[in-house]
Protein backbone atom coordinates (compact mmCIF):
# COMPACT_ATOMS: atom_id res chain seq x y z
CA UNK A 1 0.00 0.00 0.00
CA UNK A 2 1.43 3.42 -1.25
CA UNK A 3 1.67 6.02 1.82
CA UNK A 4 0.16 9.08 1.26
CA UNK A 5 1.57 12.78 1.53
CA UNK A 6 3.04 13.01 5.17
CA UNK A 7 0.14 14.88 7.38
CA UNK A 8 0.68 18.20 8.81
CA UNK A 9 1.52 18.38 12.76
CA UNK A 10 -1.87 20.05 13.53
CA UNK A 11 -0.80 23.34 15.75
CA UNK A 12 -2.83 25.93 18.09
CA UNK A 13 -2.37 29.81 17.83
CA UNK A 14 -2.31 31.31 21.44
CA UNK A 15 -3.72 34.90 21.71
CA UNK A 16 -4.01 37.65 23.84
CA UNK A 17 -6.55 40.34 23.02
CA UNK A 18 -6.14 43.44 25.18
CA UNK A 19 -7.81 46.52 25.46
CA UNK A 20 -5.22 49.48 26.24
CA UNK A 21 -1.79 50.30 24.93
CA UNK A 22 1.16 48.80 26.43
CA UNK A 23 4.08 51.56 26.57
CA UNK A 24 7.35 50.87 26.42
CA UNK A 25 9.19 50.07 30.07
CA UNK A 26 10.33 47.46 32.24
CA UNK A 27 6.94 45.52 32.06
CA UNK A 28 6.30 45.73 27.90
CA UNK A 29 9.97 44.10 28.29
CA UNK A 30 8.68 41.27 30.96
CA UNK A 31 5.67 40.13 28.64
CA UNK A 32 8.37 40.34 25.75
CA UNK A 33 10.62 38.11 27.20
CA UNK A 34 8.03 35.80 29.22
CA UNK A 35 5.99 35.10 25.90
CA UNK A 36 9.27 34.72 23.45
CA UNK A 37 10.92 31.67 25.93
CA UNK A 38 7.04 30.68 26.21
CA UNK A 39 6.51 30.37 22.44
CA UNK A 40 9.86 28.21 21.93
CA UNK A 41 8.71 26.01 24.92
CA UNK A 42 5.18 25.54 23.66
CA UNK A 43 6.42 24.39 20.04
CA UNK A 44 6.82 21.20 21.58
CA UNK A 45 3.49 20.94 22.65
CA UNK A 46 2.15 21.92 19.44
CA UNK A 47 1.57 25.66 20.04
CA UNK A 48 2.77 27.37 16.51
CA UNK A 49 2.66 31.04 18.29
CA UNK A 50 2.06 33.37 20.56
CA UNK A 51 -0.21 36.84 19.43
CA UNK A 52 -0.58 39.77 20.72
CA UNK A 53 -3.10 42.60 19.92
CA UNK A 54 -4.32 45.69 21.24
CA UNK A 55 -6.90 47.77 21.64
CA UNK A 56 -7.33 51.23 21.54
CA UNK A 57 -9.89 52.27 24.54
CA UNK A 58 -13.35 53.72 23.27
CA UNK A 59 -13.24 57.19 24.38
CA UNK A 60 -17.29 57.24 24.39
CA UNK A 61 -18.19 59.67 27.69
CA UNK A 62 -20.24 56.76 29.15
CA UNK A 63 -18.51 53.69 30.26
CA UNK A 64 -20.92 51.51 29.63
CA UNK A 65 -21.24 52.52 26.25
CA UNK A 66 -17.02 52.01 26.36
CA UNK A 67 -17.88 48.62 27.36
CA UNK A 68 -20.44 47.59 25.20
CA UNK A 69 -18.15 48.95 22.00
CA UNK A 70 -14.94 47.45 23.27
CA UNK A 71 -16.59 44.18 23.60
CA UNK A 72 -18.40 43.71 20.30
CA UNK A 73 -15.08 44.75 18.70
CA UNK A 74 -13.29 41.92 20.75
CA UNK A 75 -16.14 39.78 19.93
CA UNK A 76 -15.54 40.32 16.09
CA UNK A 77 -11.88 39.85 15.53
CA UNK A 78 -12.44 36.56 17.73
CA UNK A 79 -11.17 33.55 15.36
CA UNK A 80 -14.13 31.12 14.65
CA UNK A 81 -14.10 28.23 17.14
CA UNK A 82 -11.93 30.12 19.42
CA UNK A 83 -11.92 28.89 22.85
CA UNK A 84 -11.86 32.22 24.52
CA UNK A 85 -10.50 32.77 28.03
CA UNK A 86 -11.51 35.69 29.93
CA UNK A 87 -9.98 37.64 32.66
CA UNK A 88 -11.94 38.74 35.28
CA UNK A 89 -12.08 39.82 38.40
CA UNK A 90 -15.41 38.06 38.68
CA UNK A 91 -14.24 34.51 37.48
CA UNK A 92 -11.96 31.73 39.00
CA UNK A 93 -9.43 31.53 40.98
CA UNK A 94 -7.34 28.69 40.35
CA UNK A 95 -3.74 26.99 40.65
CA UNK A 96 -0.84 26.84 38.38
CA UNK A 97 -0.66 23.48 37.95
CA UNK A 98 -4.81 23.22 37.21
CA UNK A 99 -4.52 25.79 34.81
CA UNK A 100 -1.74 24.15 33.35
CA UNK A 101 -3.36 20.65 32.90
CA UNK A 102 -6.77 23.02 31.50
CA UNK A 103 -4.27 24.50 29.16
CA UNK A 104 -2.84 21.07 28.02
CA UNK A 105 -6.18 19.43 27.44
CA UNK A 106 -7.24 22.64 24.79
CA UNK A 107 -3.92 22.64 23.71
CA UNK A 108 -4.58 18.90 22.79
CA UNK A 109 -8.08 18.77 21.51
CA UNK A 110 -8.19 18.11 17.83
CA UNK A 111 -11.02 20.97 17.50
CA UNK A 112 -9.18 23.97 19.26
CA UNK A 113 -7.25 25.82 16.78
CA UNK A 114 -6.95 29.02 18.12
CA UNK A 115 -6.98 29.41 22.26
CA UNK A 116 -7.42 33.80 23.56
CA UNK A 117 -7.48 35.51 26.38
CA UNK A 118 -9.04 38.54 26.40
CA UNK A 119 -7.98 41.60 28.59
CA UNK A 120 -10.80 44.08 29.38
CA UNK A 121 -9.83 48.01 29.73
CA UNK A 122 -10.18 50.29 32.92
CA UNK A 123 -13.87 50.13 32.72
CA UNK A 124 -13.72 46.10 32.62
CA UNK A 125 -15.47 43.76 30.33
CA UNK A 126 -19.13 43.79 28.69
CA UNK A 127 -21.29 41.46 30.19
CA UNK A 128 -21.55 39.94 26.06
CA UNK A 129 -17.50 39.34 26.86
CA UNK A 130 -18.30 37.32 29.29
CA UNK A 131 -20.75 35.51 28.62
CA UNK A 132 -19.11 34.29 25.05
CA UNK A 133 -16.15 33.24 27.13
CA UNK A 134 -15.37 29.21 27.79
CA UNK A 135 -14.16 30.29 30.81
CA UNK A 136 -14.20 33.29 33.20
CA UNK A 137 -10.26 33.35 35.18
CA UNK A 138 -9.23 35.83 37.56
CA UNK A 139 -6.00 36.26 39.52
CA UNK A 140 -7.62 37.12 42.56
CA UNK A 141 -10.19 39.52 43.61
CA UNK A 142 -8.11 42.31 43.52
CA UNK A 143 -8.30 44.78 40.31
CA UNK A 144 -5.37 44.66 38.55
CA UNK A 145 -3.95 47.82 35.90
CA UNK A 146 -4.32 46.02 32.54
CA UNK A 147 -0.17 46.47 32.09
CA UNK A 148 0.33 43.83 35.12
CA UNK A 149 -2.35 41.69 34.41
CA UNK A 150 -0.21 41.21 30.93
CA UNK A 151 2.63 40.64 32.78
CA UNK A 152 1.06 38.10 34.89
CA UNK A 153 -0.29 36.19 32.16
CA UNK A 154 2.62 35.91 29.91
CA UNK A 155 4.26 34.84 33.52
CA UNK A 156 2.01 32.15 33.74
CA UNK A 157 1.77 31.13 30.07
CA UNK A 158 5.64 31.02 30.51
CA UNK A 159 5.07 28.70 33.88
CA UNK A 160 2.87 26.25 32.06
CA UNK A 161 5.01 25.98 28.88
CA UNK A 162 7.83 24.72 31.35
CA UNK A 163 5.37 22.19 32.86
CA UNK A 164 3.92 20.84 30.01
CA UNK A 165 7.88 20.95 28.95
CA UNK A 166 9.03 19.12 31.92
CA UNK A 167 11.52 22.26 32.32
CA UNK A 168 12.94 23.13 36.28
CA UNK A 169 11.39 26.40 36.45
CA UNK A 170 8.32 25.31 37.94
CA UNK A 171 9.02 22.97 40.76
CA UNK A 172 6.28 20.87 42.08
Amino acid sequence: MLAGPPQRERTVRLGIFAVGKMKRGPEADLVTRYLGWAEKLLRQSGVSQIMMSEWQPNQANDAVERKRTEGDSLIRALPPGAVVVVLDERGKDSTTDDFADWMARQIDDRSTQDLVFIIGGPDGLDENVRQRADKLFCFGSMTWPHQMVRVMLAEQIYRIATILAGHPYHRR
